[in-house]
């Protein structure tokens, strides 16, 4: 699945433009690798996003097509979440 595709689907942004702005920008990466909004995420893959003043980690659990609100929060999981480092 397209990385842009499943960060709307999993709502962790909530348009896919939007999506697609922020992995061109560089401000996302796949197991540590810069990814563009092209890029294919698999089970496992874990993220690293910076929005704004704040870096999400997350791991991939699943993928679907198409998911409910109440259940976007299962495909992935939040390994950690940090203030973005002001040096």
């Amino acid at each position: 699945m397209r990385l842009d595709k499943f960060l709307k689907i999993s709502r962790l942004i909530k348009r896919r433009t939007l999506a697609k702005e922020v992995a061109d920008q560089g401000r996302i990466s796949i197991n540590g690798a810069q990814s563009k909004a092209a890029s294919n995420v698999a089970v496992g893959d874990e993220l690293t996003i910076q929005f704004g003043q704040k870096v999400l980690t997350i791991e991939i659990k699943d993928l679907r097509e198409n998911v409910n609100k109440n259940e976007a929060a299962s495909l992935y999981e939040i390994k950690k979440e940090e203030p973005v480092n002001q040096d």
